[in-house]
């Protein structure tokens, strides 16, 4: 059986050591600081200018009654 040296068994056999590990801590690196970025994405908060960040008092609930000075519909009107 004759070996063949083709680029991919060359690239195998001539690989550093030392550069595939440090490789992996770059890449174990991007992937830590990425999910640290997402993470911290997801739990802040955002205050619009429109927003009041006031938590001294809850805001009155708005109540809508009829007056007598409203029109009727009749049910009926035959």
């Amino acid at each position: 059986m004759k070996p063949t040296s083709n680029t991919y068994s060359l690239l195998v056999h001539s690989e550093e050591k030392g550069r595939s590990i440090f490789e992996g801590l770059v890449i174990g690196a991007i992937v830590v600081c990425t999910a640290f970025t997402g993470w911290q994405f997801a739990t802040s908060s955002v205050v619009l200018p429109g927003m009041a960040a006031t938590s001294k008092s809850s805001p009155a609930p708005i109540v809508a009654k009829a007056t007598p000075e409203q029109p009727t519909v009749a049910a009926d009107r035959g």
